[in-house]
C-alpha cells in the first residue's frame, strides 16, 4: 500500500507522541486547522492540546518555549509554517539553541526539532518560497536534515529527536503529495547521504525537492547513452562529504543541483570541497543549476521558469560533457 510523503510525517509524530510521554508538537494551526500541509490533521482529536499545541504567531516566542522545553527535559516538535517565517526565529535557533552546548561548556543541550516547510513551486509568492535550508547549514550546532523520500520523510524524525542537540527538518512543499510504498518504518541514518542511482559518466548531487527533477533528468540522459550517479544529500550539516567524493571519483564529473540562489548557495559549498578533495579527479569543470537570480514569481510559468528543472539538468550535463 502506497503512503503519502504526507501520511508518513504524520505516522512519525503519531508514533512519537504515543511511545514518548516527553514528545509533545506546537506550532502555528497545527491543532484544530490541521496544518497548513494538514501533516496534524487529527492529531488534536487523537492527543488533545497538553501534546499538540497551537500557538500565537509568533515564532520567536513559541520557538523560545520549545527551547526552554527541551532544556527542562521535554522533547518538542516545533512546526514553523514555511522556511521564510523561521527568519522571525533567527536569534532564538542561531544565538540560543544552536549555541547553548557550547556556551555553558556541555552543561546543557537543546534536544528540540524543528520542522519547516521549504521551497517554490505552488505559486505562493515571492514571500512564502524561499529555500534557506542552506543559512541553516552553515552555522555549526545544528544538524540539518533534508527528506527527500516518504521513507525518510518516516524515518529522519525519530533519529532526530533521539539527538541531544538541535535539529532541523526541511520539508519541501511539492513533496507533501508525493507518495511510494512504505513497509520499514525503521529509523533512518541521519549521517549519510544516500546513492539513489548508480551510474559511470557524470554525478548528480541533490536533496529535498530537487531529486525527483534530478531522477528524471538522469534517466531523460540515460535514453542518450549517458548514464548518470545520483547523491541524495539528505543530511546538509554535518554534509557527508565522504559518500559526494567516492561518487565523483568513480564518474569523474559532477553537476549539483539546488534550488537556492546561485549567489551564496549550498552548491557553491559542494562545489568547493569537490575542487578542495577531489580535483585532479575532475575531466571537467563542475557545474550548477540554481533558481534564477530574482523574486520566484508568483505567475505559473514564470516560477517554473525561474527554478531548476529536468531540462536545465540535462542541458547542463551536456554542456560538462561537450555536447550541444
Amino acid at each position: 500500500m502506497k503512503t503519502t510523503y504526507r501520511e508518513a510525517i504524520r505516522q512519525s509524530i503519531r508514533d512519537a507522541i504515543t511511545t514518548d510521554d516527553r514528545v509533545f508538537m506546537m506550532g502555528e494551526d497545527v491543532g484544530k486547522y490541521g496544518g497548513t500541509y494538514a501533516v496534524s490533521k487529527g492529531l488534536l482529536d487523537e492527543f488533545g492540546p497538553d501534546r499538540i499545541r497551537d500557538t500565537p504567531l509568533s515564532e520567536l516566542g513559541f520557538v523560545g518555549m520549545g527551547i526552554g522545553a527541551a532544556i527542562g527535559g521535554m522533547r518538542p516538535i516545533v512546526e514553523i509554517m514555511t522556511v521564510n517565517f523561521s527568519l522571525l526565529a533567527l536569534d532564538q535557533i542561531v544565538n540560543t539553541a544552536a549555541a547553548l552546548r557550547h556556551m555553558s561548556g556541555g552543561q546543557f543541550s537543546v534536544p528540540l526539532v524543528v520542522r519547516m516547510a521549504t521551497g517554490a513551486g505552488r505559486q505562493l509568492g515571492a514571500q512564502h518560497s524561499h529555500s534557506l535550508e542552506g543559512w541553516f547549514a552553515h552555522i555549526p550546532g545544528i544538524t540539518v536534515l533534508a527528506p527527500a523520500t516518504v521513507a525518510d520523510a518516516r524515518g529522519m524524525l525519530p533519529a532526530a529527536l533521539a539527538d541531544p542537540d538541535l535539529v532541523v527538518i526541511v520539508e519541501h512543499v511539492q513533496l507533501y503529495n508525493t507518495s511510494a510504498e512504505l513497509d520499514d518504518r525503521s529509523t533512518v541514518d541521519i549521517s549519510h547521504a544516500a546513492v539513489r542511482r548508480q551510474g559511470k559518466d557524470v554525478t548528480l548531487i541533490t536533496y529535498g525537492g530537487s531529486l525527483p527533477k534530478t531522477m528524471s533528468a538522469a534517466e531523460s540522459l540515460a535514453s542518450d547513452g549517458i548514464d548518470c550517479e545520483v547523491v541524495d544529500l539528505r543530511v546538509l550539516r554535518p554534509l557527508d562529504t565522504k559518500t559526494v567524493l567516492e561518487s565523483v571519483s568513480r564518474t569523474h564529473r559532477a553537476v549539483v543541483v539546488d534550488e537556492g540562489w546561485r549567489t551564496g548557495s549550498f552548491a557553491g559549498e559542494i562545489m568547493a570541497q569537490i575542487a578542495e578533495q577531489a580535483f585532479f579527479e575532475l575531466d571537467a569543470p563542475l557545474a550548477r543549476v540554481c533558481s534564477e537570480e530574482v523574486p520566484i514569481p508568483y505567475s505559473k510559468h514564470l516560477e517554473e521558469a525561474a527554478l531548476p528543472q529536468v531540462e536545465k539538468i540535462v542541458a547542463s550535463v551536456h554542456s560538462i560533457l561537450g555536447r550541444k
